[in-house]
């Protein structure tokens, strides 16, 4: 997990005097944190009224964004199932692992052009992150849908004898077909009651074909036999049975069904290998587009909060903090202390809600 401090402090006569002043009190002589200029470029100011609007505007769209970068983040989790140790190495920003990213962050210009007003930047945001935000649930409904249904059908054929679908286990010619008086059924006989069926099959009731017994297939528990007796005799076998501890499964043998359940198989399993590729391309390009985005946005609300408490003429640093985890509480204390002097409203934005954490991948 890596956490970072996205901070603004007023700027001295240059930004360079604040950016050295920051790195003396932390770094240079304490080794309290790690630190990164946070480039920002001029963007426009606008109007008192648009910047107060925006504060609030930009928090709520900040944790929007998050958000969703942590669904896509999750469903490529999901997505990769068995190979989720894959997830990191998936999870870029512009081609480059997060830290890396965050910590040489640039301006793209040409997605935000700088020349918009801070208002119009944030509606190309939040209109492209929606946009990914609706593709994932349209894309992610129909995925899981086709990955539910291909659980479901694999679980019919992987469950005990109880349960599981028989369709890959019995074959035609163990059954009696076709006869008005007799029929063929299927049993499930618990391993230690083996010798119990063979010594009593044929006297559970009248009306059993004698060595008619034979066991087609075996799981760590139970087996499966077949038994053929006369159609009038089916409901007194199925009680004696299940007092006997042998369980009757309810099956007739129809090849054209089984043969659609293989092939509804077949396709869907054909079809979810051939949307994972396309689906796993599509997560990794709009993460890192959310992403990006995200990061943008933290951008936008440093310079709002930090023209709004530092006033005009612009002037500030922004910087990017990797605390030492140990010593959290001191970095904030010796940041305090740097800029007591300010009065409240002017003091270096520490704010919480503009802590950076990727740990989430």
């Amino acid at each position: 997990m890596t956490e970072f401090w996205l901070i603004s402090a007023p700027g001295e006569k240059t930004c360079q005097q604040t950016w050295d002043k920051i790195m003396t009190a932390t770094t240079r002589t304490n080794n309290l944190s790690t630190n990164n200029k946070f480039n920002i470029p001029d963007l426009k100011v606008g109007t008192l009224d648009v910047l107060v609007g925006l504060s609030d505007e930009l928090a709520k769209l900040d944790a929007f964004v998050e958000s969703v970068v942590k669904k896509v983040a999750q469903y490529m989790a999901d997505v990769l199932e068995d190979s989720r140790d894959k997830v990191q190495e998936n999870l870029l920003a512009n081609g480059v692992d997060l830290v890396t990213y965050v910590t040489r962050f640039q301006w793209d210009m040409a997605k935000y052009p700088i020349k918009q007003s801070l208002k119009n930047i944030s509606e190309i945001v939040s209109k492209h992150v929606s946009q990914i935000d609706n593709d994932l649930k349209a894309r992610a409904s129909a995925y899981n849908n086709l990955k539910g249904n291909l659980q479901n059908l694999e679980r019919k054929n992987a469950g005990s004898l109880l349960t599981r679908s028989l369709a890959d286990i019995v074959k035609k010619e163990n059954f009696v077909l076709d006869s008005e008086y007799l029929i063929t059924m299927l049993v499930v006989v618990p391993k230690t009651n083996y010798a119990d069926w063979q010594h009593t099959y044929e006297t559970l009731s009248e009306m059993v074909v004698p060595r008619s017994t034979n066991l087609l297939f075996e799981d760590q528990d139970s087996g499966l036999f077949t038994v053929t007796l006369f159609r009038k005799a089916i409901d007194d076998f199925r009680l004696k049975a299940r007092e006997n501890k042998f369980t009757v499964r309810d099956f007739q043998y129809n090849e054209e069904e089984m043969k659609a359940d293989k092939e509804e198989m077949t396709r869907l399993s054909t079809d979810k290998k051939k949307q994972f590729g396309p689906l796993v391309r599509w997560l990794k390009v709009n993460f890192s587009e959310a992403f990006i985005a995200w990061i943008h946005i933290k951008a936008l609300r440093v310079f709002v909060e930090s023209v709004l408490r530092y006033g005009l003429p612009v002037n500030f640093q922004a910087m990017l903090l990797q605390p030492n985890k140990k010593n959290m509480k001191k970095l904030r204390e010796v940041l305090n202390d740097l800029y007591k002097h300010l009065d409240s409203s002017a003091a270096a934005i520490i704010d919480v809600s503009l802590l950076l954490d990727v740990g989430y991948v």
